[in-house]
């Protein structure tokens, strides 16, 4: 019996090696992938990018373009992955801002579809969808606050852009300390471009734009099941020490967990059954969500590393405005005592609604994640 168990030791061991091994693959299939999307970005447009971006340079269409994706691919690190590809491939920074803020709101429906799975028990189901919708409510809160501020004074821009400029480089605009990555993924993207050529620039720039995406997709799925298999027992421990510690320490896990995990709607989703069982109150998960706000950034900054050219120092920029608006937001509304009530407010408010006509349900979602975003686009148009 001795013997079995001896002997059975060294292949879990061999598994969690093969696992980090994987990961790391992943990691450099991601990176691959957004110089993909970046170089095919170029291919594909070129004098004509400015045609392209017309579109999306009204603020609101923007938003509404990042809210939409990421409701639908269910991921803001694949959503904030790809822009900062487009970005690397010449759409202006300024344009892309709102889509991450767009990015921001679209991931918040998972969390809210986690919690009806407790729609049988009214108390549960109550304390489950206002667990589900406070994450919802603070990005609109978020959104509805910066992005005017955005128009009228360009503030994440100046942030970010004060942050990225020790990288500035005098004669082109990269990134000179991160170009370590370059070598590892240009000959492939020169191997994957070369085939493509035969269908001329508008087409084959389209492909590896279209290749590049689904490698994203894949790399961040396979990386957050990866991580959720190294790092869940790690993760359930310092959800379990944060709890009840201050909301300081909620943030600062929150942020921790989710770069663990690679996924805030994992981290927010975890939260939900422990609210809707009574386990914890949905006061208590509410730094915790705001913390995986910040962590989900860490996808974005990766990606920027993947970069070079000259508009490298965008790319890196593009990935700051998140973390920065992230964080800037979670100051700003938890820091003023009127405002930090109003999600918690807002939710609760919802949650009662949701218990008495389970419709309330289908309305929300469907008018704050298809609905309204459509209208919206269809208007700008």
């Amino acid at each position: 019996m001795n013997q079995a168990i001896t002997a059975a030791a060294p292949i879990s061991s061999t598994t969690r090696w093969l696992r980090w091994a994987n990961l790391a693959f992943m990691l450099y299939l991601l990176l691959l992938a957004v110089s993909m999307v970046g170089s095919g970005f170029k291919w594909a447009t070129g004098d004509q990018a400015k045609v392209l971006f017309e579109f999306a340079s009204h603020p609101v269409a923007g938003l509404m373009i990042g809210l939409i994706a990421t409701a639908l691919i269910q991921s803001s690190s694949t959503v904030t992955s790809i822009i900062v590809g487009l970005v690397a491939g010449g759409l202006p920074v300024e344009t892309a801002i709102p889509m991450i803020m767009g990015a921001n709101i679209g991931t918040t429906v998972t969390n809210t579809l986690v919690s009806l799975g407790h729609i049988r028990d009214k108390e549960e189901f109550k304390r489950a969808f206002a667990s589900a919708t406070i994450h919802d409510f603070f990005n609109l809160l978020a959104v509805a606050i910066f992005l005017p501020l955005e128009m009228m004074f360009g503030i994440l821009e100046k942030v970010s852009h004060w942050l990225v400029s020790p990288f500035l480089a005098t004669g082109d605009m990269s990134i000179k300390g991160l170009n370590f990555i370059k070598p590892m993924t240009k000959p492939v993207v020169g191997a994957i471009k070369e085939p493509l050529t035969t269908f001329g620039d508008a087409i084959g720039g389209s492909l590896l734009i279209v290749i590049g995406i689904a490698t994203i997709f894949v790399a961040i799925t396979v990386m957050g099941k990866l991580m959720k298999k190294l790092m869940v027992g790690r993760a359930r421990e310092i959800l379990k020490s944060a709890i009840g510690r201050g909301p300081i320490h909620g943030i600062v896990s929150g942020s921790i967990v989710t770069v663990l995990v690679q996924s805030s709607s994992t981290t927010t989703s975890l939260m939900v059954p422990l609210v809707g069982s009574g386990v914890l109150k949905v006061r208590d998960v509410y730094p915790f969500t705001l913390g995986a706000n910040i962590g989900t950034c860490i996808t974005a900054l990766l990606a920027a590393t993947a970069v070079s050219g000259e508009f490298a120092v965008f790319a890196l920029q593009i990935a700051l405005v998140h973390l920065s608006f992230n964080i800037l937001a979670t100051l700003l509304i938890f820091g003023i005592p009127l405002l930090r009530e109003l999600p918690i407010k807002a939710a609760d408010i919802i949650s009662d609604m949701a218990v008495k006509n389970k419709a309330v349900v289908a309305g929300y979602l469907l008018a704050v994640f298809l609905v309204l975003p459509g209208t919206i686009l269809a208007l700008s148009a």
